[in-house]
């Protein structure tokens, strides 16, 4: 069963977002090296201090962008992107590579909710 694996969360003012959720929540943030600089890990812990889902920032590329965005783990981004058109969801991106992390997929589903898939792969170029 696929669950919740990563989340990310795009900002207009990722500095403001991020003095929010460290403030609100205790969240760590840590910034990714060029060129990659503008994404941010997120660290979350749950309340007994165990780490939690890890996430990402980045600024908002368009208006209307998702604000939060959940990646599901999957074995098989092709796969499941297939599985999402046959029950009536829509594919918003193709498979899309994450160098040393895996392979993405953003998709809407019937109701026009955002989703994430990700194929975990250390490999990935």
């Amino acid at each position: 069963m696929a669950t919740i694996v990563h989340f990310d969360i795009a900002a207009d003012e990722p500095e403001r977002a991020r003095a929010f959720y460290e403030k609100l929540f205790g969240w760590t943030f840590t910034r990714m090296p060029p060129p990659m600089d503008t994404y941010q890990l997120i660290g979350t812990r749950d309340l007994d201090g165990a780490s939690g889902i890890g996430g990402g920032m980045t600024k908002r590329d368009v208006p209307g962008q998702g604000g939060i965005t959940n990646y599901h783990g999957v074995a098989s981004i092709e796969a499941s992107l297939q599985q999402v058109a046959a029950l009536g969801g829509r594919a918003v991106t193709g498979r899309l590579t994450v160098p040393g992390f895996g392979h993405m997929a953003v998709c809407l589903d019937t109701e026009g909710n955002p989703f994430g898939l990700f194929q975990e792969d250390p490999s990935a170029q």
